[in-house]
């Protein structure tokens, strides 16, 4: 990610279109800097703990991880969207985001509803590799018959 952040950094600087210059540094300089300095952090920082063998080989740090990206992924959105339409071409349009009643209201109604239907997926398809499963249950069931032919010859 930090490869494709710093490619579009420099196309916009190559390019020499001074409103495309501008829109960059203002993510990165204007009033929603903080939250381009989160996307980076959480999208380019924090995947480089994976070079620890330790932090790659535990299932708690994985999966911390994967929230701090998925948050940085988030934070990526909001960046894209705010700061494009924060300082439009007209200046007239020109002005702040602050999230309504409404804003945050629909933003935790979408996590409900990913989380029921996730939730409801996973409920009624199983998470289990069934090919897998019937592998197992063929060779433990025929071992099982095996132990109860010998133990009926002993009988």
């Amino acid at each position: 990610m930090g490869v494709a952040y710093l490619t579009e950094l420099f196309i916009s600087w190559y390019s020499g279109v001074e409103y495309e210059s501008y829109a960059f540094i203002n993510r990165f300089s204007g009033p929603y800097s903080t939250s381009y300095w989160i996307m980076m952090t959480c999208n380019v920082v924090s995947p480089q703990l994976f070079w620890f063998k330790k932090i790659r080989r535990s299932l708690v740090a994985t999966f911390a991880l994967s929230i701090v990206v998925n948050i940085g992924m988030w934070f990526e959105r909001y960046v894209i969207i705010v700061t494009s339409l924060h300082r439009d071409y007209n200046p007239s349009s020109w002005g702040e985001f602050y999230a309504t009643n409404i804003d945050v209201g629909v933003f935790i109604g979408t996590l409900g509803i990913f989380f029921t239907l996730f939730l409801l997926f996973a409920r009624f398809f199983p998470v289990l590799a069934l090919n897998e499963l019937k592998t197992i249950l063929k060779s433990s069931g025929e071992r099982q018959k095996e132990l109860q032919a010998q133990s009926n010859k002993k009988a």
